[in-house]
Parts: structure tokens; sequence; C-alpha cells
């Protein structure tokens, strides 16, 4: 079993902020799982297993089960309470896709989470579970769900920090690199090769 986390933007989730001020709450909802699409990290989830994850959510719900969720992902399936910014109050299916809706809580990263929102920063959601990979089709099969996180999904390359930016250029050889990031658009095996080098490069500039 793999450790199974799938993120989604502000817009590919279709969220939607709701801000209640007579009982002082903030909702997220949107799009949580999509089924029966290969997903950016080349996984596809069957309806019938995005559908079985929403009923394990609804059931721990209905059973009075307080589902939390983080701000940002931890490197385990281990819920992290003093990470804890939201709750899931409610998941259903849609055609293809699993929805839910996120409540916002008072806690030090829900605060973080509340700001950010009513700042308009455009904030996304990613599932985190574990679940068995086809290679060869990407398939997943034996989807056990455990949460719903926020995450940041900035899109690459040109969210890149500016303090990457001007690293890079005062780097030798720092603009041939940007030449070459604008030749790869359109090829996906160069854009793979040119996502580990960026990545690695990143690591450089922070030691």
């Amino acid at each position: 079993m793999l450790m199974l986390r799938e993120s989604l933007s502000f817009d590919q989730a279709n969220i939607i902020v709701e801000d209640n001020d007579d009982k002082k709450t903030l909702h997220m909802e949107g799009i949580c799982l999509q089924g029966g699409v290969k997903n950016g990290n080349g996984r596809v989830y069957s309806v019938k297993e995005i559908s079985r994850a929403v009923d394990s959510i609804g059931k721990q719900i209905r059973e009075g089960h307080s589902i939390l969720g983080e701000l940002d992902h931890p490197d385990d399936l281990k819920v992290n309470l003093d990470r804890v910014s939201h709750m899931i109050t409610n998941m259903w299916m849609d055609g293809p896709n699993g929805y839910g809706k996120l409540k916002i809580l008072p806690t030090p990263m829900g605060n973080l989470v509340s700001t950010m929102l009513k700042s308009g920063v455009k904030l996304g959601v990613s599932s985190r579970g574990s679940g068995n990979v086809d290679d060869s089709t990407g398939n997943v099969s034996d989807f056990e769900i455990v949460t719903i996180d926020v995450v940041a999904q900035p899109s690459a390359p040109n969210a890149y920090p500016r303090a990457v930016y001007e690293g890079l250029m005062n780097m030798r050889y720092g603009h041939r690199v940007l030449d070459i990031a604008r030749d790869a658009a359109n090829n996906q095996a160069v854009q793979q090769h040119l996502k580990k080098a960026v990545t690695s490069l990143i690591k450089e500039l922070k030691i």
C-alpha cells in the first residue's frame, strides 16, 4: 500500500468560500476527489473507488466521528492535532466526483487559512490516503481515504518565488536555463527532466 496524495487547485476544485457572520464560521466547498480521469500524478481513481471513499467519510460523520484535516500535507497518514485547520462536515457524490464541505476551525492553522481566504488567497484541497497503484495503467485500487487537507497549489513554472528567479539569474548560464524552459513547453519528457533539475536548484538555493 502506498501513501497517496492528490491535490486540486482552487479553480480545479471549483471551491466556494462561505462566510457566516452570524455564527462566525467559514467554509470551503468544492470537488475533493476526481473519478475516472488521469490526474497530475498520472494516477486514475475509478468512480467506484471515489464513491467508496466518500461513503467511508460519510459513515464516520454520521457515527459522530470528527474528520479533521490539516493545513498542508504531513509526511505520513497521521492527523496531527497541532496542525489541524478544519473539519469535514459533509461529503457527497455528484457525477464522477466526490464533493466536500470543510468547516474552518479557530485553531492556529485554521486562523491562517481564514486570514488567507479573507485576504483573497486561493487555496486548494488535497486528498490523503493509501492504496495500490498499477504501474502500467496508473489505476488505483483498494483506496483508503484518511482526510482532505488544505493546500496551496501554484502553477509551475511561473509561480516560483522571485527570490529563486533572482538566484537563477545570478548563476552561470541562468538565462540559458530559462530559454530551455521555454523550449520545453510542448515536450513532456523534457518537462519532467527540467522539473527535477529546477527542484534540485531550489534545494541548493535554500542551503
